[in-house]
């Protein structure tokens, strides 16, 4: 069995009920951003499924300079923040500098780290330092046995909360693919182990000056991914993904949630056996 991991209200791991971290890709309209959090929110608690909001403030990885990032740090921060009290929910999303770790902290109940920048130094100890707990997306160009190193960094530099994400493994050019092997690899470190059934199913690239995906895999990886055993799930999710300024062709549209949802706890009850 993995750690407990408390994020705000809500714990990931040793045993506690699935969690969904779920929200959109990134802060588009503010209003539209709450709206969609709002409508994920009901959703999971009538499936009595423990929730934390995500979007980013940043999406500093673009494939072309032309793509939309967010509104950014300082405005991005304050919309997160009044997201987190409307809803009161925890409240997650990513940071790509370590000058940005102690800001964003004082918003956030979990910092992420981008797969991109899994192994940087700098970065974990910046957000380890901070208190916070810290969700690390493995890098698609690692294997789970490496991401050891990524916890000993992390503790080392004092962090005691972590939570480890599958995203997907690099398979040549403009795809990837999910070895659910890795899931129990990153389980067997003691840490709590996040899917996420959406950027699993991106395509890096894929048009040309962005990237495409395949919207239709996401509930097979994620039912697989229950099978196999994780402690929470994490979705980017979007009320029209077609116009999604970011990620849209990976999203869940919040009408097909529910059913989502639905089997992936049916799967988990019965892996889980209760």
């Amino acid at each position: 069995m993995t750690k407990q991991v408390q994020i705000g209200s809500v714990a990931i791991g040793g045993g506690a009920p699935l969690a969904l971290i779920a929200g959109p890709c990134v802060i588009e309209d503010p209003a539209r951003t709450l709206e969609i959090g709002r409508s994920i929110q009901a959703i999971a608690a009538k499936l009595r499924m423990p929730y934390i909001f995500k979007a980013s403030f940043d999406k500093a990885n673009r494939s072309s300079y032309q793509s939309f990032r967010g509104p950014g740090l300082t405005e991005g921060l304050n919309i997160l923040a009044r997201i987190k009290q409307e809803l009161g929910a925890p409240v997650l999303s990513d940071i790509h500098e370590a000058a940005q770790a102690a800001a964003a902290a004082a918003v956030l109940d979990v910092l992420q780290i981008p797969a991109f920048l899994c192994r940087q130094t700098d970065l974990l100890h910046a957000a380890a330092q901070t208190g916070k707990p810290v969700n690390v997306k493995k890098g698609q160009f690692l294997s789970p046995l490496e991401m050891k190193n990524v916890i000993t960094k992390l503790t080392e530099s004092g962090c005691r909360s972590i939570l480890l994400t599958e995203r997907g493994s690099s398979f040549g050019y403009n795809n990837l693919v999910v070895d659910m092997r890795s899931l129990a690899i990153l389980r067997s470190f003691g840490q709590p182990v996040v899917f996420d059934a959406t950027h699993s199913v991106q395509l890096p690239g894929g048009g040309g000056d962005r990237s495409a995906g395949q919207r239709e895999f996401v509930p097979v990886l994620a039912r697989a991914a229950a099978a196999a055993g994780i402690d929470a799930l994490f979705l980017e999710v979007h009320d029209n993904p077609a116009e999604a300024l970011s990620d849209g062709p990976n999203m869940v549209p919040v009408d097909k949630l529910e059913s989502l949802l639905t089997q992936v706890l049916a799967i988990d009850r019965a892996v889980r056996g209760y």
